[in-house]
């Protein structure tokens, strides 16, 4: 299967490498108070019924293609967008993805509306790529680089999304380097995966704006 629905498939039915160490690190209260908010966030299913979820449509349609007038939620045109229908964009199991990539496009200016690849559906493999990368289904992250964000996420509570945006311009980046097609994008998500964990492993990084990717945002 290749495509859009390949990545989606291969995402949902990848189980995430847990590591059996035990937590290396306490957490504050505050901590753990964001780190909940967060994962509660994470679980939240998309619900076409809800309107704070349907304005988030409408930003992330408004950022991608500021000057084309939406028709409707249910549209055809979400295909210009990378779905490939509008039925896949209202299966999703979680919306925490669409606050990182308004936020990408309107820092774009919605400038690019044409894509080497599906950019919404990328953008949900980056999402469910940096969950598993920060062990974020567990009660409390065993991993350095996920012990290390949660510090990070103890510090700016917009972490994640910030976090988002630098992986998703890094994952670009690594594409264009790589000349990539469809067919490669796992390797470009590894290598993306791979950098960002080298990233929350140092030692001086204290913000979220301390991670070399950051700086990705301002290029």
């Amino acid at each position: 299967m290749v495509g859009p629905r390949a990545w989606l498939a291969g995402l949902f039915n990848r189980s995430a490498n847990k590591r059996p160490e035990k937590s290396l690190e306490n957490f504050t209260p505050f901590q753990e108070k964001r780190l909940k908010k967060l994962q509660e966030r994470l679980q939240t299913p998309f619900d076409e019924t809800r309107p704070d979820h349907q304005e988030a449509l409408r930003s992330l349609w408004d950022a991608a293609f500021p000057d084309v007038a939406l028709t409707g939620l249910i549209s055809e045109q979400w295909k210009e967008m990378g779905w490939q229908g509008a039925v896949d964009l209202f299966l999703l199991k979680t919306c925490c993805f669409l606050p990182g990539l308004i936020r990408l496009l309107f820092k774009q200016g919605g400038e690019r509306a044409t894509w080497e690849y599906p950019f919404a559906v990328a953008g949900i493999n980056v999402s469910f790529m940096l969950i598993q990368m920060l062990d974020l289904q567990s009660e409390k992250p065993k991993s350095l680089p996920g012990i290390n964000f949660v510090k990070l996420l103890g510090e700016d509570e917009t972490a994640f999304d910030v976090l988002f945006c630098s992986a998703f311009e890094l994952m670009d980046a690594q594409w264009l380097a790589m000349h990539a097609s469809y067919m490669e994008f796992n390797e470009v998500l590894k290598v993306t995966r791979e950098q960002l964990e080298r990233e929350l492993s140092l030692e001086d990084v204290h913000r979220i704006k301390n991670l070399p990717a950051y700086n990705l945002l301002y290029q």
